[in-house]
């Protein structure tokens, strides 16, 4: 581990230095091109991340048969999640340089159950209003004719770089 600190590995991935040197879309784009390496998390629940726009990024994720809950529908929390990453990720993309932004609540609604059976299912997260502090977003999970499965809002809090 010379020349980064055990708080700069990251199992693999970029470190966080050279994150906090790049602007968010900057980042959300590697991600999506494939320069640097997902987080843990997206091999948990994968997903494909699609060049991102400022202010708006989208998700490809299939559900599969591991993610079903007793009812043999998708666990909710797999919506959530995919609904908390788009939103994120959208949110990130409106970022300076060395600033990062937690998300502070979110909130999904579900409108119709995803199965395994519902193929493909296109997640968007988009910027409502960035502020100076706060970041308020939407989102929605969408099968391939435009249905939506779910939606949610979420705001995430902009924490500045440090001088």
């Amino acid at each position: 581990m010379t020349g980064s600190s055990r708080a700069e590995i990251r199992d693999g991935q970029v470190s966080v230095s050279e994150l906090m040197a790049c602007t968010g879309l900057e980042c959300v784009s590697r991600l999506a091109d494939g320069t640097f390496r997902p987080p843990a998390m997206a091999e948990t629940l994968p997903f494909k991340l699609l060049l991102p726009e400022v202010g708006k990024v989208e998700l490809r994720a299939t559900p599969e048969a591991r993610f079903c809950n007793l009812t043999n529908t998708i666990h909710g929390g797999w919506a959530m999640t995919m609904l908390d990453t788009a939103m994120s990720l959208a949110a990130q993309t409106t970022l300076a340089a060395g600033e990062v932004c937690p998300s502070l609540e979110t909130s999904t609604k579900f409108v119709r159950p995803i199965s395994i059976h519902s193929g493909v299912m296109h997640v968007t997260g988009y910027v409502v209003v960035r502020g100076r502090t706060l970041i308020t977003l939407e989102g929605r999970i969408e099968n391939a004719e435009g249905k939506i499965h779910a939606h949610g809002t979420s705001s995430c809090m902009i924490i500045p770089r440090k001088a």
